[in-house]
């Protein structure tokens, strides 16, 4: 019954990522011209019709694809978390990944000259996240993975390891909260930065490209099926350590293999589109809610449901305000932050039995 009602989610959720697809390439700050344009009209050979193609081709679609490969990036890492840790509030950003990539994009701004700002105040270059050059882009996005993997093996050695659960989870928190005072600290030192790391710190899809879209696409494909396999460890965690270890399985090994497809996931993701919070803590929470399943199953579901959240995040996040545009991780804090309150408050009416 369970696998059928899997099966059902699984296919409900690719259908909608059809669907938000479909949305996501209409929605724009021209609205629905381009498209129109670019699919209907394709037989018009003047500026007007190239200049659709591009926008639907070049800019809408590999955001579209590209938001839909972070958002499963984000809720593998969260449903991988949340099984290592065996704590439902467990998130991708748990052993101080974003605040490591955050202090490696703020260092790299500053020494590039972006004190700049990002629209290039004073007549200096305009480094920024959101710059339209791809050796910028590169130099960032290779800034913010560096800084994310190296937060994860600080929490590796602090923790001694991965054979003590606890201790790893302390020293994520005290990585995170170390790297986001030196964040901060660099921002101090070179406040105009501040302005040019908005998108990073607030969460943007704004800029993702093909090849930026197409890295995270495989980035995920590799981390869901690592996870997938790996699926069997967290069932057995799940039971308890002791009854995990009788069981014969290299603990150790595993949970090394699971970090490291957590760390990659995240690092993947941040890399790309900056912080986006709360996806990776609600995709697993929604599909749990929908269905019962083995950790092997909730990994996919939970990458699917990922996906699903962050792409619908991100249409909205341009639309509402059409023609400009929201941050898509201000709209998931928001969002997520709500989620959360009404689970609370449902707990609660259910411990008072109503």
């Amino acid at each position: 019954m369970n696998r059928a009602r899997a099966w059902v989610v699984g296919w409900v959720l690719l259908v909608l990522t059809g669907l938000l697809l479909v949305l996501a390439v209409s929605v724009g700050s021209l609205g629905l011209e381009p498209m129109v344009m670019a699919w209907l009209q394709p037989a018009r050979d003047d500026g007007a019709a190239a200049l659709a193609a591009q926008i639907v081709v070049d800019i809408r679609l590999p955001r579209a694809l590209g938001a839909w490969a972070a958002g499963a990036l984000l809720g593998l890492a969260g449903a991988v978390a949340q099984g290592l840790f065996r704590n439902p509030l467990a998130d991708p950003f748990l052993l101080g990944s974003a605040a490591g990539a955050s202090l490696a994009v703020a260092l790299a701004l500053v020494a590039l000259g972006g004190a700049a700002g990002m629209l290039g105040a004073g007549g200096g270059p305009a480094w920024s996240v959101l710059s339209s050059s791809l050796w910028v882009r590169l130099g960032l996005t290779g800034a913010a993975f560096v800084g994310a993997l190296a937060a994860v093996l600080l929490t590796l050695a602090l923790a001694r390891g991965v054979q003590h659960t606890l201790r790893l989870l302390l020293a994520g928190v005290v990585v995170g909260v170390v790297l986001g005072a030196g964040t901060q600290m660099v921002l101090l030192l070179a406040p105009d930065a501040l302005q040019a790391m908005q998108a990073f710190l607030l969460g943007s899809t704004a800029f993702v490209g093909w090849s930026a879209a197409g890295l995270m696409g495989a980035m995920a494909v590799l981390c869901t099926a690592a996870a997938a396999v790996l699926a069997r460890a967290l069932d057995a965690l799940a039971l308890g350590e002791a009854t995990a270890a009788s069981l014969g399985l290299p603990l150790a090994l595993l949970r090394t293999a699971l970090v490291a497809v957590l760390a990659l996931a995240t690092a993947s993701a941040v890399a790309q589109t900056g912080l986006i919070a709360f996806v990776g803590l609600a995709a697993p929470h929604l599909v749990r809610t929908l269905v019962a399943v083995t950790h092997r199953g909730l990994m996919v579901l939970a990458a699917a449901m990922g996906a699903v959240l962050l792409l619908a995040a991100d249409t909205l996040a341009r639309w509402w305000l059409a023609p400009q545009e929201l941050p898509v991780g201000v709209l998931t804090a928001v969002l997520g932050g709500g989620y959360l309150l009404w689970l609370m408050h449902r707990g609660r009416l259910r411990g008072q039995g109503v």
